[in-house]
């Protein structure tokens, strides 16, 4: 903080001067002990031959065996020197978690990891991916391996465990079989130097071989497109162009699918916007076709509806008037229709020929003959008139009268 103070000379000028003084936090802070950084640097684990591990494993005392019981309560007088081998071939988190339980299964451990060479492998195993110098490098850079023994043995014997001075050998419980030996370590497990670790389900190099195996084809292509040759991992000329054709059509999906992205963020966008002035577009067009239009109706409602009625009284005298004229031809052509259908019966025929012949008949007659018979007319006149519209029917009209004919 920063503070006016004023000095008084001896010729009495007062002079103002800046001081910077600690606050009371900046104290505090200055005194206290803080831990400072570690400055120094990690570096991976020495081989078993390097002078450090050699000068460790002199000044050991291994005329004292220690217990396993001692050991899980931290009584040992010196570090416990434990023992984990394998081949380590694509070094994953499985061998990593079983490096670190062996660390920590003890309070104060030497831990010292054995790498088999890859003839030993090849022999037992089967072939390797990585070579054994690159494995012992992976080994040398877990943080809990403080010693690597490279070209490590098979089989355990006495004379090993004495040269390296291991109290106990860390494993999976799992009886592991060699030859006429159905577990190498029964042994070890019967003298009390077993200290038995657990396995990583579904993580082992075996796993890790299948899944490339498995997948050839994509990491064939993808080393394609790093850059490596055909020749390089051992592809075929017309495989190498099949698999650079899969990865062009692979990416041209990818830009395919970049492009209907955007075009698909594009349309959010606009979506968005819409149904931002929506509701005012809506009640535009509301406003514009609906509202108005309804404000008219209700105005001259009352006024359409008058003129509706009065329209209809008036056209309702006339049309009843045109009606009833319209009403009687229609009736008299439907009725004529109906007769003229029915007198196409026979019997109908037959009364109507019947007529024709009396009328030639009394043509031939005396007059005074066809004045007794007119009323014998009159009366097949007024018969025949029941069938109404038949052919019989304009006979009557034109035999009413036979005087007229």
């Amino acid at each position: 903080m920063l503070d006016l103070l004023s000095n008084t000379s001896s010729n009495g000028t007062v002079t103002m001067s800046r001081k910077r003084t600690r606050s009371r936090s900046e104290e505090i802070v200055s005194t206290t002990n803080l831990p400072q950084p570690v400055t120094g640097c990690c570096l991976p684990a020495p081989f078993s031959e390097d002078p450090e591990p050699s000068a460790l494993r002199n000044a050991c005392d291994y005329s004292r065996r220690i217990t396993l019981d001692e050991a899980r309560a931290g009584l040992a007088p010196r570090p416990v020197r434990v023992y984990a081998d394998g081949a380590f071939d694509l070094f994953h988190q499985g061998h990593a978690r079983v490096l670190q339980q062996a660390k920590n299964a003890f309070p104060n451990i030497y831990l010292i990891v054995g790498v088999c060479s890859d003839k030993m492998i090849n022999k037992h195993k089967g072939r390797t991916v990585l070579k054994e110098e690159e494995r012992y490098n992976a080994v040398q850079h877990c943080r809990y391996v403080d010693e690597v023994l490279r070209d490590a043995p098979w089989e355990y014997s006495d004379e090993f465990l004495r040269r390296h001075k291991i109290d106990f050998v860390a494993h999976d419980d799992i009886p592991y079989s060699c030859g006429d030996t159905e577990d190498i370590y029964a042994e070890l497990k019967r003298r009390g130097m077993f200290l038995p670790t657990q396995r990583t389900e579904g993580v082992s190099t075996s796993d890790i071989v299948a899944r490339i195996v498995r997948d050839y084809d994509v990491y064939v292509r993808r080393n394609l497109a790093r850059g490596y040759s055909a020749k390089d991992l051992n592809v075929s000329f017309l495989k190498e162009k099949k698999f650079k054709l899969q990865n062009k059509m692979h990416e041209l999906k990818d830009k395919g699918k970049n492009l209907m992205d955007s075009i698909g963020e594009k349309t959010d966008d606009i979506i968005a916007k819409w149904e931002d002035k929506s509701r005012e577009f809506v009640d535009s067009f509301l406003l514009f076709f609906f509202k108005k239009p309804l404000k008219i109706w209700n105005n001259s409602k009352e006024k359409i509806l008058n003129a509706i009625t009065s329209d209809q009284s008036s056209s309702s005298h006339s049309s009843d008037n045109d009606d009833d004229e319209d009403i009687v031809p229609i009736k008299r052509r439907s009725r004529c229709a109906n007769q003229l259908h029915s007198a196409a019966t026979l019997k109908q025929c037959a009364d109507a020929r019947n007529v024709i012949t009396r009328t030639v008949s009394a043509m031939k007659k005396p007059r005074v003959e066809q004045h007794q018979d007119q009323s014998e007319y009159t009366q097949m006149g007024s018969t025949i008139s029941s069938t109404k519209g038949t052919p019989g029917s304009s006979c009557r009209r034109r035999i009413s009268s036979p005087t007229s004919i």
